[in-house]
């Protein structure tokens, strides 16, 4: 049994951390559908605009029901602060934008989201902010890379969509001893599966869309850290500029972390299950899942996760000609580019996600032609089996 004053376990915050209960003594958590606040005397509007008195102000950066988000996940992630955004990819530009001025350099894992590598090189470089892609498994090449104006190492890891693992503890260490910051898209595993910040990263990345809310409803982002990085710089820049979380999507994603650890869990389940069946089946050249003896930094994934995530990629022979059709002969799986759905979602990267690339970049970060990636969701996995079989056929 716990102790009785020790912290609380993963699924009691998952459920509990962050609440707040009004005097109206609510059971679930309230929506906040409030733009602005009143205060008690014009002194006082003058201190909360100050800092000198907490509280409300406006819900641009303050509101009760995206403030109770970022506390829960900052205590599953283990961070003293989150800041939550309108989307992942404005997660992405706000600790960019917060932390980084002209002249600085990111090394960043090539093998990353399409829209993040546009988002580097081209919107991030407009304003003199350089960036040098390598590969994600190559710690020696992460020391290569780095300059004396590198500020911030980048990676997803799990990667979207070969499911490359970084090893986050050798690259923390690389980072802080060239005074740089890690950051560490979390997504594909989420805090139930990975904790990169016990790992020794400084950041946590989060798309809120994918598998914090589980079922496909909103869109949203967060970002968690420390007091000084992520309470500072990156709040600094979302009150000022405003990439803002709604209430309402804050508390679908209050109610999407309270079974985060159970759907993680069943995810995981049914993706190795089908990543298994996939490596049996005749026209499939390769599959990807770090769960497989055959994934190249399967021992990694072992050592820094908990289980093995809920995506699995596979190449097929005869390139898009039989990726397409695959993909379209399916009944059961939809297609669509966004993961962490209830519902299995199957896409071709080359052409969706990663499709504003060029050639050469896809080709750099090992995005085939015939490359299809798989979102397990929660249906009976002998189900999908058999709607990707008719595809294979």
């Amino acid at each position: 049994m716990r102790e009785k004053d020790s912290t609380p376990g993963f699924d009691t915050l998952a459920v509990r951390a962050g609440q707040h209960r009004t005097a109206e003594q609510e059971h679930a958590e309230p929506i906040f559908p409030t733009s602005s606040y009143v205060f008690e005397s014009a002194a006082a509007a003058a201190a909360r605009f100050s800092g000198e008195q907490p509280g409300n102000i406006y819900s641009r950066f303050t509101n009760p029901t995206v403030r109770t988000f970022e506390e829960r996940l900052a205590a599953l992630e283990g961070g003293e602060r989150c800041v939550a955004t309108a989307s992942g990819m404005s997660a992405i530009y706000a600790s960019c934008a917060g932390l980084l001025t002209s002249g600085d350099h990111i090394v960043s894992s090539r093998s990353i989201f399409g829209s993040t590598t546009l988002l580097f090189n081209n919107y991030l470089g407009k304003f003199g902010i350089e960036t040098s892609f390598v590969a994600q498994h190559d710690v020696d090449a992460w020391a290569r890379a780095i300059r004396p104006q590198t500020r911030l190492l980048f990676l997803e890891t799990p990667s979207n969509p070969l499911t490359e693992v970084a090893d986050i503890s050798a690259l923390a260490q690389l980072a802080h001893a060239n005074d740089c910051l890690l950051v560490v898209d979390n997504c594909f595993c989420t805090p139930a599966l990975q904790r990169p910040l016990s790992l020794g990263a400084d950041i946590v990345i989060h798309s809120a869309t994918k598998y914090l809310d589980g079922q496909g409803r909103c869109v949203g982002g967060a970002v968690v850290g420390s007091e000084a990085i992520v309470g500072d710089a990156v709040y600094g820049f979302l009150r000022t500029c405003g990439p803002t979380m709604s209430p309402f999507n804050a508390w679908v994603f209050l109610k999407g972390l309270e079974t985060l650890s159970l759907r993680m869990q069943a995810h995981c389940r049914s993706a190795a299950q089908l990543a298994q069946w996939l490596q049996q089946q005749p026209g499939v050249d390769r599959v990807f899942y770090p769960g497989l003896a055959s994934h190249p930094q399967h021992e990694l994934a072992a050592r820094q996760q908990s289980d093995f995530g809920g995506i699995v990629s596979f190449e097929v022979a005869g390139g898009q000609v039989a990726a397409w059709k695959l993909i379209d002969a399916v009944r059961i799986c939809s297609i669509t580019a966004n993961l962490g759905d209830a519902k299995t979602t199957i896409t071709h990267p080359a052409t969706t996600t990663h499709g504003r690339l060029t050639p050469e970049q896809r080709a750099e970060a090992g995005i085939s032609d015939g490359l299809v990636r798989v979102a397990v969701g929660l249906e009976t996995v002998d189900d999908l089996c058999a709607d990707l079989a008719r595809g294979l056929a």
